[in-house]
């Protein structure tokens, strides 16, 4: 198995701020999946829903997974919070290093997301009922491919990079 570190989710959650922290921690490299088919495809994560629908993305989430499963190691991976939905991305996950899904309650996340317009599916008439709705679909498959769960919604960034660190230490024992 691959000694990768994977944050997965819910948007909003943390896991870019995060993995930028813990990456600077451990002295490691962050690869943000959302960012890595942005770059790829040359348009924002918005703009490829917009032009080719969420299918597509989802799509491009699995084929970042494979080729980061090919040649990554030792890294920090930030994943998209709808990466995990999918079975084939939860198997394929599991293989690239040790899963830490970052919870946080809908009302946490909506404070967090209420002012931004980058996040495709907010982009409703009642965002926190959304938020509800999607994180309730998600939680069993988020759950599914974590080896651990740490709730972030009244910690720190440093409180949690130090589970995070901890929990490494106990999985290399």
């Amino acid at each position: 198995m691959k000694h990768n570190i994977i944050l997965t989710g819910f948007m909003g959650c943390g896991k870019s701020s995060i993995g930028i922290r813990l990456s600077y921690h451990l002295k490691r490299t962050l690869i943000d999946t959302d960012k890595w088919i942005e770059r790829k495809q040359g348009m924002s994560v918005s703009e490829i829903f917009e032009r080719s629908g969420e299918e597509a993305f989802r799509q491009m989430e699995t084929q970042c997974l494979k080729e980061l499963l090919d040649g990554t190691d030792n890294q920090i991976i930030s994943v998209g919070g709808g990466l995990p939905v999918r079975e084939e991305n939860r198997q394929l996950l599991k293989q690239l290093g040790q899963v830490i899904y970052l919870k946080a309650s809908p009302e946490v996340i909506y404070e967090r997301l209420k002012e931004d317009t980058t996040r495709p599916l907010l982009q409703v008439e009642d965002p926190l009922e959304r938020i509800r709705t999607l994180m309730s679909a998600r939680q069993e498959a988020y759950a599914a491919c974590a080896d651990v769960v740490i709730n972030v919604s009244d910690k720190s960034f440093d409180e949690i990079i130090v589970q995070i660190c901890r929990c490494e230490k106990e999985e290399e024992i």
